[in-house]
């Protein structure tokens, strides 16, 4: 599936589903909740907190959740993230092709 295709799929399942977008604000306070909940994840996973009784490590499905919140604002905000994304790649190319390689911290 394509961003665009993720985009329309959403839009068609909010239409179907969902009755209509949560505003904007709404939305912008869910995908800080879903970062937060990714968030707890991850510092359970890989730092030094440990899951409580009965929680589990849903990575996959916390990342999903994030990328939900932000396909509704990309389609409630008319931004294509297929073109937003191909400018981010040339954006971060021309600025970083060789920030990263001369950095000793990356170094081996």
């Amino acid at each position: 599936m394509t961003l665009r295709e993720a985009q329309d799929a959403v839009d068609r399942w909010i239409k179907e589903y969902g009755v209509r977008y949560f505003s904007e604000l709404t939305n912008m306070a869910c995908l800080t909740e879903e970062v937060g909940e990714l968030a707890r994840v991850i510092a359970r996973t890989y730092g030094d907190q440990s899951f409580k009784r009965g929680e589990k490590a849903n990575l996959g499905e916390e990342m999903a959740d994030v990328l939900w919140v932000l396909l509704c604002l990309a389609n409630q905000t008319g931004v294509d993230l297929t073109d937003e994304l191909r400018k981010n790649f040339e954006k971060k190319t021309f600025r970083d092709r060789t920030r990263h390689l001369e950095n000793p911290k990356l170094k081996a």
